[in-house]
């Protein structure tokens, strides 16, 4: 019988916690090492050394050998470099294990192959790695053995931020700064930390290990680049919360585990809308860990699902005609002392402080909505934004009933009187409990919605970091509780002041709150017509970092210098550029050397079928009439791998940059689109035997 699994027995027992430092540090370095992660400063290397022999010590008890620092470049993916804890011998040949808390503190990669945006110069290597104390070291088991990683930011050798956690952990600081500023107004005197929270719901596809591997689109751009609807899709909406299927229950027990014992609060699993699609999501963290946590999920799907002979997709758009995947980033803010300062309570009218903190999110969204979209957009994302399965690519923010009445109240007379209550669901079955039902619905259709307690940003992609959204949220939210304060801070009647004040921000704002469909050519009219911004795609969100405005913000608050932008904007056009050329490469190749071969030879078969009937006496129209169709599209098909070749030759002659990458854009892509389209068609007509890749019925029903 299979040993019965206890969550509470396992649970961070690949973590470095709290709870193990206290039981393995003196009482005098633990609080030196809690008073740095609480209030900031600086471990003095004498505790550093302590802390380095404790956890290294943890570590070659659990069967480790190496250690790295974890860090996450410019690429999107993390990073990480082992070197052994062996030391040298001593005078007897006995292998010495050491760890110091110099190494722990600081580490020295390559930095020269990482994308810089011009930061640095290729010739110039040097970069270090800072131990993030606040996220806790953790092992990875994997091929390479045990290994025990530590989180660390990364930087150039003259400061600047060559990762996305130098910036989050500035926004973390701005936005704690200034929202303390923000509840000391109201008397909270005893919270000494604001906190922004997060909680992804992260969705990613499974498909067969054996069929992934047949198919070059998947193995060198992560989704499919060719391929005919199945004969059924998600139409029937079966799969949707269905029953797991028993090889995805294994799958997803198995996952459940490592991240467990990784310490990552694996909460939700199910079946996603699309055919073998799925999530899992997590509780609730601070930004920070949840965002390395959230890089520990995906790693380990992919992992995972390797030893199950699957191969996990995290590209945002991997079937055409079905959903793609997205994560919904659950953002808040809450005191060290409890306090959830998006949480309205019972009468949100008269809770003066949350309305105070409503308005200003209402008007940092709407001031920054360009960079909230930058911040959710990567190559695989514009496949999905704006279609009917994801928000559009117009930032609004919905409020639903209760709060939408509140707002409209404030900006009309300048107070609200009352709040819509939830009252209770009525089933009109006797057994059923009478439910208490909230004051408002949801919509899954708006971008940036209020949930409750927090706020549900839908638009990130799958396999993106949410290191890059969370940053963006901090930022903006902590500029307007600076204005805020500033103006409140001054007031000679702080009462008057600030209900002046929330007036002022709804209504200059609301334009900004929508609570219809997001989905609906009606709502693209609406948002034209209040001056909202669409931006469709990723290299039209790329220059809203380097605008006046954006560099103002970020520099205010310390998070990126003009330099860091302008290095991110860069890498942006470059990383587009590249994708797309991968991705027109590949279908190149697959067209060159699989389909087109495959269907010549069926066309052989069909001319040698027509003689045959011919030959006999007998009708051979219907062979005729589909040798004609097939040969058609085969002519078609090869004039536009003919365009697509000679307009990615030209694409990457061109300069890297803004120019290059809007060339691939609007030609390279439309060039791509036109040679999938007679190459699917093909497919439906082609004999499966032939036909030399998995269709979309292999993929995403055979799992």
């Amino acid at each position: 019988m299979e040993k019965v699994l206890n969550v509470e027995e396992i649970f961070g027992e690949n973590v470095f916690t709290l709870e193990k430092m206290k039981q393995r540090l003196p009482k005098g370095v633990f609080k030196a090492v809690k008073n740095v992660m609480t209030y900031g400063g600086e471990l003095s290397l004498a505790n550093a050394d302590v802390v380095a022999k404790a956890m290294k010590d943890w570590a070659v008890e659990k069967g480790a050998t190496h250690y790295t620092h974890w860090f996450q470049p410019l690429t999107g993916v993390t990073a990480e470099k082992h070197d052994s804890f062996i030391a040298h011998p001593d005078e007897e040949g006995k292998m010495l294990m050491e760890f110091s808390g110099k190494e722990l503190i600081k580490g020295e990669p390559d930095a020269s192959s990482f994308p810089s945006g011009g930061l640095r110069a290729t010739f110039e290597a040097r970069g270090y790695t800072a131990w993030d104390i606040t996220s806790p070291a953790f092992l990875k088991e994997s091929g390479t053995g045990v290994t025990l990683c530590i989180p660390t930011a990364f930087c150039s050798y003259t400061g600047e931020a060559l990762d996305k956690k130098t910036p989050l952990l500035r926004s973390m600081e701005a936005v704690n700064e200034q929202a303390l500023r923000i509840i000391r107004l109201f008397g909270n005197t005893t919270a000494t930390k604001v906190v922004a929270s997060v909680g992804p719901e992260q969705e990613y596809f499974l498909v067969s290990k054996e069929k992934y591997l047949q198919r070059k689109d998947l193995i060198f751009a992560g989704r499919t680049l060719f391929g005919a609807p199945a004969p059924k899709g998600q139409e029937m909406e079966d799969h949707y919360f269905g029953v797991i299927r028993e090889r995805i229950g294994r799958y997803m027990r198995d996952l459940n585990t490592e991240l467990w014992k990784l310490g990552v609060t694996a909460k939700t699993q199910h079946n996603e809308v699309a055919p073998a699609q799925h999530e899992l999501a997590t509780i609730y963290e601070t930004a920070n860990i949840a965002v390395d946590h959230n890089q520990i999920v995906m790693e380990a799907m992919k992992r995972v699902a390797a030893r199950h002979d699957l191969r996990c997709l995290l590209h945002e758009k991997p079937f055409a005609g079905v959903n793609g995947s997205g994560k919904h980033n659950n953002w808040s803010l809450g005191t060290d002392d409890g306090v959830n300062l998006l949480d309205p309570g019972k009468t949100p009218n008269e809770n003066v402080q949350f309305l105070l903190v409503l308005a200003c999110i209402l008007k940092a969204v709407d001031t920054h909505a360009d960079l909230l979209r930058q911040s959710a957009s990567d190559v695989g994302n514009d496949h999905r934004l704006g279609a009917n399965e994801a928000p559009p690519a117009i930032i609004s923010v919905f409020l639903g009933e209760q709060l939408e009445d509140v707002v409209r109240q404030l900006v009309e007379r300048g107070e609200a009187v009352g709040s819509k209550e939830g009252g209770r669901l009525e089933t009109g079955v006797s057994t059923l409990p009478k439910l208490e039902k909230d004051a408002t619905d949801r919509n899954r259709t708006s971008p940036f919605a209020f949930t409750g307690n927090k706020f549900e940003f839908r638009m990130v992609g799958s396999a993106d970091s949410i290191a890059s959204p969370n940053t963006i949220l901090n930022a903006i939210v902590a500029e307007a509780f600076c204005e805020a304060a500033d103006v409140l801070e001054k007031a000679d009647n702080f009462e008057t002041a600030v209900h002046d004040l929330i007036k002022e921000y709804l209504s200059e704002h609301q334009r900004i709150i929508f609570n219809g469909n997001g989905y609906s050519d009606e709502w693209i009219a609406e948002a034209e017509r209040r001056g909202l911004p669409n931006i469709k795609s990723m290299v039209e969100a790329v220059e809203t970092l380097t605008t006046d405005k954006a560099v103002k913000l970020f520099e205010r608050f310390g998070i990126f210098t003009r330099a860091e932008l302008e290095s991110r904007e860069e890498i942006l056009y470059e990383t587009y550029a590249k994708t797309i050329n991968i991705e027109a490469l590949t279908m190149i190749d697959m067209a060159s050397k699989q389909i087109l071969p495959a269907v010549i030879r069926y066309t052989k078969t069909l001319a040698d079928t027509v003689l045959a009937v011919k030959d006999a006496g007998a009708d051979a129209s219907v062979q005729e009439e589909l040798l004609k169709t097939v040969s058609g599209l085969l002519s078609s098909a090869k004039k536009a791998l003919g365009v697509l070749k000679a307009e990615d030759e030209k694409a990457v002659a061109m300069p890297e940059g803004k120019e290059q990458a809007f060339y691939y854009k609007d030609v390279v892509k439309k060039a791509m689109e036109e040679l999938r389209a007679p190459v699917d068609e093909l497919e439906m007509l082609v004999d499966k035997e032939i036909w030399p890749i998995p269709s979309y019925s292999d993929l995403m029903f055979e799992v």
